[in-house]
């Protein structure tokens, strides 16, 4: 009986150790991307993942919902995830010493600079697009009134209402104080919200114009329009791929394929593409392969 029990342990144990041993080498052969829980994060993976599966005989694992940036970029440095989209405004997340600025050039230089030299990343040019806060009307009023930046809203600022997320209300360097000074003006009412209910309120008139995200699908949904932040008072978050240096070097034909996306996706495109998965209820693999076909970018398909 206790050799029957020694010879199990033994073959549980002889088959745990070639699980690992096959793993580690399925593992030279694959990376994992990681993804935040918004949707244009999982479109850009299974992007990836296609393009890099077309074009390499790498095998590729998506791997969504780790919460927000900070949770990827930590899996990043476990080397849990080798590859993420993440976005440049990133940096003022305290992951290095950083100059204050909102110069989207310097903004972006920091992350390349700052995720190589502390972290061994690469962070590419960006996609083409950036999502970050935008002050959100309906389409017919910004067309009737001729609002194209916030500084068009000034003059009627004090007759319209404002909805935001409660946080931002009280926030102060880049809260409403802070958009205050840089503006000059305040809004004649706020309405404090959570961030998901602002959308229908400003498409049903219940608020003038609130404070919202610059590629969510919702601005589609309905018929929404975002104004120019033209003091630059928001922080640029231009999005952009993120890879391990390390996986680079063993795969250096991952670069040219991690380029055929920089510059491609703009605001429009990436609305668009959220709105498919997030209205009309589609996956993200299905959205992703079918956009890279539509821009004849898979070769193998």
């Amino acid at each position: 009986m206790k050799m029957r029990h020694k010879w199990a342990a033994a073959g549980t144990a002889l088959m745990l150790v070639m699980t690992l041993l096959l793993s580690a080498c399925g593992a030279d052969n694959r990376i994992v991307i990681g993804t935040q829980t918004f949707s244009e994060t999982k479109i850009i993976a299974e992007m990836y993942k296609a393009l890099i599966e077309d074009r390499t005989n790498i095998k590729v694992k998506v791997l969504p919902d780790l919460a927000a940036s900070p949770v990827v970029i930590n899996a990043m440095k476990k080397n849990e995830v080798q590859m993420a989209t993440l976005y440049s405004g990133e940096i003022f997340n305290n992951h290095f010493p950083v100059k204050e600025t909102k110069d989207r050039g310097e903004v972006l230089k920091q992350a390349q600079e700052g995720f190589d030299k502390h972290f061994d990343f690469k962070w590419y040019e960006p996609l083409g697009f950036e999502n970050t806060y935008a002050f959100t009307i309906q389409k017919k009023l910004a067309d009737e009134k001729g609002y194209k930046t916030i500084s068009d809203v000034a003059k009627d600022a004090d007759k319209l209402r404002l909805g935001v997320d409660t946080t931002w209300l009280e926030r102060d360097a880049d809260g409403y104080k802070g958009f205050q000074r840089t503006y000059g003006f305040a809004f004649g009412k706020e309405f404090p919200m959570e961030m998901s209910l602002v959308y229908e309120a400003v498409a049903n008139n219940q608020v003038d114009i609130v404070l919202a995200y610059s590629t969510d699908s919702r601005l589609k949904a309905y018929n929404l329009t975002t104004i120019q932040d033209d003091k630059q008072f928001f922080p640029p978050y231009d999005a952009s791929p993120v890879i391990r240096k390390d996986v680079l070097q063993k795969h250096p034909e991952l670069n040219d394929v991690i380029g055929l996306l920089l510059g491609t996706l703009d605001e429009k495109t990436m609305i668009d593409l959220n709105y498919q998965v997030d209205i009309e209820k589609k996956s993200e693999r299905e959205v992703a392969v079918d956009y890279l076909k539509q821009v004849g970018l898979l070769q193998g398909e």
